[in-house]
């Protein structure tokens, strides 16, 4: 019976759901990929307006952005404008607390890249 009772509570851990990511809020060092490949790097802040959303600002080269972000499960995404584009970035939330990702920029052909690491 123990068996029994041991093998029931082992198979009720396994099916659990997984827990949500989340993404705290503080500074984080960027570095990434632009779209011609070349390479960048800097600084995001992110502030927490909810328990899924959030405001962020990049400051890579000279630079500085801002946007909306949130969290859905373990997928990041955010909107900012640069100049007078508007810019998408979708990231994936790491057990480690780093958010990796694609981007792109309205008006521009291909993707970057980025790997946002809490500071």
């Amino acid at each position: 019976m123990r068996k029994i009772l041991a093998g029931a509570l082992l198979g009720l851990g396994l099916i659990a759901p997984a827990q949500a990511q989340t993404v705290n809020a503080g500074t984080y060092t960027v570095e990434g990929t632009n779209l011609d490949g070349s390479s960048y790097n800097g600084t995001a802040t992110i502030e927490l307006t909810s328990e899924t959303t959030c405001a962020i600002e990049w400051n890579t080269g000279g630079t500085t952005s801002n946007g909306i972000c949130m969290l859905y499960d373990n997928a990041f995404a955010a909107a900012y404008v640069l100049g007078d584009a508007v810019g998408l970035i979708v990231y994936e939330v790491q057990s480690d607390g780093s958010l990796h990702g694609a981007w792109t920029i309205s008006g521009k052909d291909g993707s970057g890249t980025e790997v946002l690491t809490p500071q």
